[in-house]
């Protein structure tokens, strides 16, 4: 360090003033080198435009574990409506066996059994067992319009997750006048007229099924296409 006789004569207080400006931007360097990060005496507008970019990706970072989430609950949700839809299959099948004249009442009976079984479980299925995180799939918490998920770090860039009620209560969300509880349980046994009436309700509950799956994969194929465009953003 120059001493104070040096500091007194012109030339060395030259050369402090220099040593000291040297310092303080060493000083300046070693922070920045430290932290990662410009501070605002060095750069007040690049650091703001800096902040704002950092808080646009963090935010988009969570976005795409919104999107995740989304892909998970739909992956979920078609999980369940692939049971659901084995089981209808089977439900239809069990109506057209019993719909056969040369079966006697016990072997009616036996189907009964084994209808009202799958009957149960569907029941059991849309009305408790069907979960996301603690949420039920098939009642109204993801019906209608559906749940918005935040899929950008801008207000209003969200997208909806739309699932159907298929709780036993819906009367119209399986098809018109028809629930799971509709099927009485001695509805297979019956004449034939009702079973008639029950083949024909399974076909609109299958084919009702099947568009409801094809909308969950839709959503999922939206959801993973937003995804990849977020991770894209990420690594620019």
């Amino acid at each position: 360090m120059p001493t104070s006789g040096t500091v007194n004569s012109p030339t060395g207080f030259s050369a402090y003033t220099d040593y000291s400006l040297a310092s303080l931007n060493l000083n300046s360097v070693m922070r920045r080198l430290a932290q990662g990060t410009k501070g605002v005496v060095d750069d007040g507008a690049g650091v703001a435009i800096s902040e704002r970019m950092r808080s646009q990706a963090t935010s988009s970072n969570m976005a795409m574990h919104n999107t995740e989430n989304a892909v998970s609950l739909l992956q979920t949700a078609d999980t369940w409506m692939q049971q659901i839809s084995d089981h209808t299959a089977r439900l239809h099948e069990l109506a057209v066996s019993a719909a056969d004249g040369t079966k006697t009442t016990t072997d009616k009976a036996n189907i009964q059994t084994e209808f009202a079984a799958l009957q149960n479980e569907i029941q059991r299925i849309t009305g408790s067992a069907a979960k996301f995180n603690g949420q039920s799939l098939f009642d109204t918490t993801f019906s209608g319009t559906g749940a918005a998920v935040q899929v950008g770090a801008d207000s209003g860039q969200t997208i909806n997750i739309a699932l159907v009620d298929l709780a036993s209560t819906a009367t119209t969300a399986v098809s018109t006048g028809f629930n799971w509880s509709a099927l009485a349980d001695s509805a297979v046994s019956a004449t034939g007229a009702t079973v008639g009436n029950v083949i024909e309700g399974l076909q609109a509950v299958v084919n009702f099924i099947s568009q409801k799956r094809a909308s969950l994969g839709a959503q999922q194929g939206r959801f993973e296409k937003t995804r990849g465009a977020l991770v894209a953003y990420e690594n620019q």
